[in-house]
């Protein structure tokens, strides 16, 4: 994976209002109802993260979920962390 420039990921950012790129890496926050409700989503999250073989760096206190994702190998980001995220959005936030 080739690590993507600070412009590419400013321009990709665009489609997803909930992350920020800063350290090297993107970074979201997620809220949830209940701390049940966050750890289901981290559930589901932690398949997507296997399938793509990408995993996260997450913390979670109570109900908050925080993100960070870049790729080790990289050195930063890349398409992969943009993959990965894309899928984390459709599981906190599906489409009605």
């Amino acid at each position: 994976m080739t690590k993507l420039s600070e412009d590419t990921i400013e321009q990709r950012l665009l489609r997803f209002p909930d992350w920020e790129y800063f350290e090297n890496a993107i970074h979201a926050e997620f809220e949830f109802e209940n701390f049940k409700d966050c750890f289901s989503a981290m559930s589901r999250i932690a398949f997507e993260c296997e399938a793509l073989n990408h995993h996260p760096a997450w913390n979670n206190v109570y109900n908050v979920l925080t993100i960070s994702l870049s790729t080790h190998s990289a050195n930063g980001v890349t398409e992969k962390d943009f993959q990965l995220a894309e899928a984390i959005e459709a599981i906190v936030e599906p489409e009605e």
